[in-house]
């Protein structure tokens, strides 16, 4: 299944995103991001019920709109991911040409 995100409910400083066909390991380093955004004043995520429910992010920010910074924080990690991906690939073709 494709990952998809829900908003579930959105109020002008803050937003709550239900994550779709993810596991929550993704979660902590999102919202670890976002909270290093200095427009950003809360940021947690939670499960309901671990088996029934879906992991959710809540983003409450000082400035800005919300959904702003999330979207901020995945083009940072997406870029920190792309990195350690060139990185991986770099080290097998050390690997395999040794």
């Amino acid at each position: 299944m494709d990952p998809k995100l829900r908003v579930v409910s959105k109020e002008k400083n803050s937003i709550v995103i239900e994550m779709l066909n993810y596991d929550n390991t993704i979660l902590r380093p999102l919202v670890e991001e976002i909270l290093r955004d200095e427009q950003v004043e809360e940021s947690r995520y939670f499960i309901k019920h671990p088996i029934i429910d879906n992991p959710a992010i809540y983003v409450k920010v000082k400035t800005g709109k919300p959904q702003a910074a999330v979207k901020r924080a995945i083009r940072k990690l997406s870029k920190v991911y792309e990195t350690l991906l060139t990185e991986l690939e770099r080290e097998k073709k050390k690997q395999t040409t040794t």
